[in-house]
């Protein structure tokens, strides 16, 4: 084995173990029920992803699941996800680093009502723009794959019509985060959109491009 292959492999390592971490989290922070949702990580032209039907908290390192891009697996003895389709489509069309699918309460049933969520909160801006619902298709499927991508353009998050969520980012902490902040704005949507004889207001476009612009230095000195 040569130090390449070693790095390899540590890099597999690390990354399997946050992969581990972040699907647990989906659990505990309430957006899954079960084995339901999945996570993914890619590590150079691999594919890390959570096995299909294991309960996350059961999972060891030595339970490592990896595909090619192809979705041919490379290691581990697990299958991976049924919705590894979807995972490796957004891999193949976008520059994500991590794919992050739930089931959330609130998404989902925003995805029951609307073809689009409105903007409610300048956080619109951080998914690149309102959010969009994809038809229904089949879990599975390369039907739901292709819908995801459609609802995915130009943007980091999408909802899943009577589904649930996928966002991706550079990082699995970034696509969590975008996760965690989609199921917090369809929260506000539908509380705000309860209240009866009121209606929430929205922002513009123009707000929304503004909200982008400052968002894209936000954290950064000077």
């Amino acid at each position: 084995m040569t130090k390449d292959d070693d790095a390899i492999d540590e890099a597999i390592e690390r990354a399997w173990g946050a992969l581990v971490a972040t699907a647990r989290r989906t659990v505990t922070d309430g957006l899954v029920v079960g084995t339901s949702g999945n996570v993914s990580v890619r590590v150079g032209d691999t594919v890390l992803a959570t096995p299909s039907g294991v309960p996350y908290d059961r999972l060891t390192a030595a339970d490592v699941v990896a595909v090619d891009l192809a979705g041919h697996q490379v290691r581990g003895a697990l299958p991976p996800t049924s919705e590894l389709p979807m995972h490796l489509a957004v891999y193949r069309a976008t520059d994500a680093g991590a794919v992050v699918h739930t089931h959330a309460v609130h998404a989902t049933a925003v995805s029951t009502l609307v073809d689009e969520l409105p903007p409610v909160h300048y956080m619109t801006a951080a998914l690149g723009g309102p959010v969009r619902v994809a038809p229904y298709a089949l879990y599975g499927t390369r039907q739901l794959a292709d819908h995801v991508l459609h609802a995915l353009t130009d943007r980091t998050a999408c909802l899943l019509r009577n589904h649930g969520t996928v966002t991706y980012g550079a990082t699995l902490e970034q696509a969590y985060d975008r996760t965690a902040q989609l199921e917090w704005m369809c929260g506000l949507w539908l509380t705000a959109s309860t209240l009866p004889g009121r209606t929430p207001t929205l922002l513009s476009p123009e707000e929304l491009e503004a909200a982008a612009g400052k968002l894209r230095g936000y954290g950064r000195p000077g």
